[in-house]
């Protein structure tokens, strides 16, 4: 009788598991890539706070101007004094 032990063995299984994988792997780089480039947006914008702050903007003013969460804008604030 036939088994999923032997089917394991056949090559078309084996070349379709390693075609799943190539394809998972590329899917996971491709995320990775685009949550990557978001945060680094975030971050850039992140590390202009404290210089609009010096020009007198206020906190809710930066947040505004750079589209991001008035307590994130907040927390950088704090933490840079």
């Amino acid at each position: 009788m036939f088994e999923y032990s032997d089917l394991k063995q056949t090559r078309i299984y084996q070349e379709a598991r390693e075609e799943g994988k190539a394809e998972g792997k590329a899917e996971g780089k491709a995320e990775g890539r685009v949550e990557g480039k978001a945060e680094g947006r975030v971050e850039g914008k992140l590390e202009c706070v404290p210089r609009l702050l010096a020009f007198g903007l206020s906190i809710e003013e930066i947040a505004q101007a750079l589209e991001l969460d008035v307590e994130k804008v907040r927390q950088v604030a704090t933490e840079n004094r």
